[in-house]
């Protein structure tokens, strides 16, 4: 199992390709859709589709996978998230993000200046010039802040198409998401599409790349983070709360996959992160 890619800040643009497999990154990610059809994730437990004029915005350290694509045209951002959470965002935003949950604007909602304000971002972010990426990073959180006007209320398109195999998928990965903290068995995820757990786990791994395990380890992951970032609860009980048997066993796969202990994780987090709420145990 890869682990979590390094943060980055930086853009791009191009014709979008499928991906082979689900990744992590601890980024903010934003995508702008500018000329074809829709771009579809796989997100977590959801299925999202993109299309033309409309922005997403997600946290990308949650597993997500483009599996199909008609888009022609779409421009890119990775913002490191500690950048983010650095920007005192309003709250209902930042935890709607670290739920796991991308937000989708709306066609309606799109700027005439778009395109061209991304073509300039990913100029600015591609120099070593300080003063261009930091008004590129102001311009940015400005463009984020507007968008979380009209766009967290908004439900996230889904996918709704026929293929049988993404379907299965899609249902697979949903129950991941809905019970990844409770002891999950490869036939329990197979059971959520009626599938036998053999073909299940071959269907799966055709479309997502990878394991059911392996899969259900990085949305536990995803949630330890969130948890770390956002609570002051015991790295124990967050073990535990994330669906790990042992804490010796999350403290090495975080430490593995996420390139850093839990405590020092949380520690970077603390100077910037500002929505820190108690949980219920």
């Amino acid at each position: 199992m890869s682990g979590l890619e390094p943060p980055s800040l930086t853009g791009w643009a191009g014709r979008p390709v499928v991906m082979g497999a689900a990744h992590q990154h601890d980024d903010l990610e934003i995508n702008l859709v500018t000329e074809g059809g829709t771009m579809l994730y796989l997100f977590g437990g959801t299925s999202v589709e993109i299309g033309p004029g409309s922005v997403a915005v997600f946290w990308a350290a949650v597993p997500h996978q483009l599996v199909a694509n008609s888009a022609t045209s779409v421009h890119w951002l990775h913002l490191p998230f500690t950048t983010f959470l650095g920007w005192g965002l309003p709250d209902t935003l930042v935890r709607r993000l670290l739920s796991g949950t991308p937000l989708v604007s709306a066609p309606s909602a799109a700027l005439p200046t778009d395109p061209a304000s991304f073509a300039q971002w990913a100029a600015d972010l591609a120099t070593d010039h300080r003063e261009r990426h930091r008004i590129a990073l102001l311009e940015i959180e400005a463009r984020v802040r507007r968008f979380a006007l009209t766009s967290p209320g908004e439900p996230v398109r889904q996918y709704t198409g026929g293929e049988l195999a993404l379907q299965h998928v899609i249902a697979m990965v949903r129950h991941i998401a809905e019970h990844f903290r409770e002891p999950l068995t490869s036939a329990d995820i197979a059971g959520a599409a009626h599938l036998h757990p053999n073909y299940a786990m071959t269907q799966f791994r055709k479309v997502v790349r990878t394991t059911m395990g392996d899969y259900l380890t990085k949305h536990r992951l995803a949630e330890a983070r969130r948890l770390l970032i956002t609570t002051d609860r015991p790295i124990t009980d967050i073990a535990s709360a994330v669906g790990f048997g042992s804490v010796s066993r999350f403290y090495s796969v975080f430490t593995s996959l996420c390139g850093t202990p839990p405590a020092k994780f949380r520690r970077e987090c603390q100077g910037v992160g500002r929505h820190r709420t108690p949980e219920p145990s």
